[in-house]
């Protein structure tokens, strides 16, 4: 565990694949970057959720996230973030009251409102415009960069394809709120179905997992984490455009609650750390590319080595499009990449930094990890 004196870290996990690796060999990788992941220091592993890419092995979190916390002791192991509309509330009830129930005090589960739009002029739940933010600005040293426009007019295939297999439609992400509420009703006995019948959701019900709301704007997952009381996770990795409004949002509906009576923050950062600068730009190739893959809806390819990614130029147009998420992403050596670290949590006010990394060898992720927890003081 931290020291109290130390900001936690945390590890946000995508289980990425690699160019030549397996999606089991990614997914071995996972349980043994959360192993070493517990000995460094870290306070958290979460999984997060993605279909339908060659490049990413995390589409199923909540069995993984079964799998991590057998792999490991004592760090908190939970989803960042379940999306709510891919599953029925009573499925996630039941599979997160599952873990909680083996592995009591140690399970988090993120609350996700990714989904389709309303209609093909709406964005999609969680993604900045670029009408939101006029341009580029820098706040006490922190980068905002502008957003970037994703996808177009029409939803690409994958999505689209996504959506029809997992059963989701325009606007389901409306019943964001409810689906939060009734999952949590499923654990403390509140829930009731449309008739005031009491439910009995086993092994759910008692258990007691800590509840999360993730979002990128300052949009509805924003305004409900508040209203309900619930800490928030806030991606300056994913959308870093709308980082501080999004925070702002919710500390500005902030109402207390009986789990947490003030504010708390998780701020996600996209980080990868060598022993030297030189060394970590030469492991940070491909970063580019994989990140075009996902924006342009194709989906994340498998991450490509140093030497491959040098064969894999974008044009303009593509440069433009990831330039926001490459221009935020924290490389370097140790030191380096600390004191940018320390810069995103002095302008968030976050309690603690989620960190996910991304590399083409799992030995150099596993460094990479296992540096900025030493320059970090875990």
């Amino acid at each position: 565990m931290p020291k109290p004196s130390v900001t936690p870290l945390s590890v946000l996990d995508l289980t990425p694949v690699s160019a030549g690796q397996s999606p089991g060999e990614a997914l071995r990788s996972t349980l043994a970057l959360a192993a070493a992941a517990e000995a460094s220091g870290y306070s958290r592993y979460w999984l997060a959720e993605h279909h339908l890419n060659t490049g990413v092995a995390g589409s199923a979190p909540h069995i993984l996230a079964g799998l991590v916390a057998s792999a490991t002791k004592t760090i908190r192991v939970g989803t960042a973030a379940t999306l709510l509309g891919n599953y029925r509330p009573l499925q996630i009830a039941e599979s997160i009251g599952t873990l909680a129930a083996v592995f009591p005090d140690r399970v988090d589960l993120g609350f996700g409102r990714s989904g389709p739009p309303k209609s093909p002029s709406e964005p999609a739940p969680g993604v900045v415009t670029p009408t939101d933010t006029p341009g580029d600005r820098v706040v006490d040293g922190l980068l905002i960069p502008s957003p970037r426009p994703i996808f177009g007019a029409v939803l690409p295939r994958k999505f689209r394809l996504q959506g029809e297999l997992l059963g989701r439609f325009p606007g389901d992400t409306d019943n964001f709120e409810n689906d939060v509420q009734d999952i949590i009703g499923f654990f403390t006995g509140g829930y009731r179905t449309r008739h005031g019948e009491e439910v009995t959701a086993t092994p759910a019900l008692g258990q007691s997992p800590q509840f999360w709301i993730h979002g990128s704007t300052a949009g509805p997952s924003a305004r409900l984490a508040g209203k309900l009381g619930l800490p928030f996770g806030a991606n300056y990795h994913v959308a870093p455009a709308g980082v501080l409004d999004s925070i702002a949002e919710y500390r500005a509906h902030f109402e207390p609650s009986a789990s947490l009576q003030e504010p708390q923050v998780i701020v996600s950062a996209d980080v990868l750390v060598a022993p030297d600068e030189h060394q970590a730009q030469r492991l940070a190739r491909g970063y580019a590319q994989w990140v075009h893959g996902i924006r342009s809806g194709q989906g994340a390819i498998p991450y490509p080595s140093p030497e491959d990614a040098l064969d894999l130029p974008l044009d303009a147009d593509a440069k433009d499009l990831v330039k926001d998420r490459v221009d935020t992403r924290l490389v370097g050596d140790p030191h380096q990449v600390r004191d940018k670290l320390r810069t995103l949590q002095r302008a968030t006010g976050a309690q603690e930094l989620l960190i996910t990394t991304i590399a083409h060898d799992p030995a150099d992720r596993q460094s990479s990890y296992q540096l900025l927890a030493e320059a970090w003081g875990l």
